[in-house]
């Protein structure tokens, strides 16, 4: 990976990158208007291995959040979802799968 596309540019829906990123904005390491479009593979390990220290903190159990990012964190996927919804991401498994 030379570049990361940025989570808004990604046709693969929400990649383990994207899911950094949405972790990112929930946790505020990163405004909710930054995609990390441009982002290099260290720039990208650097944010990975913040949210993966804050994810630490709570067990990496989204219900374990304070109320406060509980509710960011609600928001920032269900908005994500259904973007990648929009764009014709499917996260449902198939045969192929």
């Amino acid at each position: 990976m030379a570049k990361y596309v940025g989570l808004d540019q990604d046709t693969h829906g929400i990649t383990a990158l994207g899911r950094t990123v949405l972790d990112a904005r929930v946790f505020g390491l990163i405004p909710e208007t930054q995609d990390c479009a441009g982002w290099d593979a260290g720039q990208m390990q650097a944010l990975m291995s913040k949210v993966n220290h804050l994810w630490d903190q709570y067990g990496n159990v989204p219900s374990a959040l304070p109320p406060e990012l509980a509710e960011r964190h609600d928001r920032v996927y269900t908005e994500a979802i259904a973007r990648a919804k929009a764009r014709g991401w499917n996260a449902e498994l198939d045969d192929n799968d």
